[in-house]
């Protein structure tokens, strides 16, 4: 028999997401994967896993789930858990593995001041891999279940038909407050703008707008000024490329952007500032800090040793 995790309400948008589909660009093919890849990490690294195993991404509200196997363990990075048996009920906090058995059934809650929380199983999902990735990628239908968000019936398969007996852990607390800067370094085309127009881009405070989605961040604000117009012959976009359209306010390029774009793009988002720039709602403010190529390297080799570090910790 084949364990699952069934789908009794769907909530909010739930996908299938890993680390993403490395080395398809070339071909047209997205990257995908988390919007908050430190949240999904954090998530494995709680039950066990390599960083890069699929989990679920939720937006806002996450899925109830009825366990359909002998024993499954999870762990939520940025919403908290409840396990429902019977009539007890018992609430699990985000950062803290739980195991779970057959017929109990498992509520993930709002999204605690984040867009995106990730509940991870430990073993992954046996899922069908696209392109090496269980990335669900919606636009072109492909990944994670049937390349769609969750519904109510579906049956998520597990890889492990029992988790193995052993401590739960609990991830020490980390900051997974949205962030009111994000560091930047400068784009391939930052001469298409003018110096006040560089200037605006750091010197403002820009809000998320409600056409935000995975494949771009959608900014409110003062608009950004062009010297050499906003078209060019299409070229590579990389993760954060933050593209600036005719209308002149920026664009930041998430997990799901196309491979190629065709507006000038002012800067690129520091690695390191990507996970948090993915938590920001719809509504949300903050501002950029230029810094040099150095620094965000820098500030990226910190990142690692830090996650390095908690992991270490968790499996001492």
């Amino acid at each position: 028999m084949t364990s699952t995790l069934q789908v009794v309400a769907a909530g909010g948008i739930g996908l299938i997401q890993d680390l993403g589909r490395a080395g398809m660009q070339r071909f047209g093919v997205s990257v995908s994967g988390a919007l908050d890849s430190v949240s999904l990490r954090i998530a494995n690294a709680l039950v066990g896993n390599p960083d890069g195993t699929a989990a679920l991404e939720v937006f806002y509200q996450g899925p109830t789930l009825e366990i359909e196997a002998e024993s499954v363990r999870v762990a939520s990075i940025g919403a908290p858990l409840e396990v429902l048996a019977g009539a007890r009920r018992r609430a699990v906090p985000a950062g803290r593995s739980v195991l779970l058995r057959r017929g109990e059934r498992l509520a993930v809650g709002a999204c605690a001041r984040t867009l995106v929380a990730y509940l991870a199983v430990e073993g992954g999902f046996a899922l069908p891999a696209v392109l090496g990735s269980l990335s669900t990628f919606v636009r072109a239908g492909f990944g994670g279940m049937e390349g769609r968000p969750l519904k109510k019936g579906d049956a998520l398969p597990l890889a492990l038909a029992a988790a193995p007996e052993r401590a739960e852990r609990s991830a020490p607390q980390w900051d997974l407050m949205p962030p009111a800067r994000v560091r930047i370094v400068l784009g391939p085309q930052a001469d298409y703008f003018t110096a006040r127009g560089r200037s605006t881009l750091t010197q403002s405070t820009y809000t998320v707008s409600t056409q935000s989605d995975r494949i771009g961040m959608r900014l409110q604000g003062p608009v950004v000024e062009h010297t050499k117009g906003f078209d060019i012959v299409s070229d590579g976009t990389a993760p954060g490329s933050i593209q600036v359209p005719g209308n002149g306010l920026p664009i930041v390029l998430l997990a799901d952007r196309p491979t190629t774009g065709g507006y000038p793009k002012i800067a690129t988002v520091a690695s390191a500032d990507l996970s948090a720039l993915g938590r920001l709602r719809p509504g949300a403010q903050f501002g950029f800090d230029l810094i040099s190529v150095e620094e965000a390297e820098q500030a990226r080799r910190e990142l690692e040793a830090r996650i390095a570090g908690l992991r270490a910790q968790l499996e001492s």
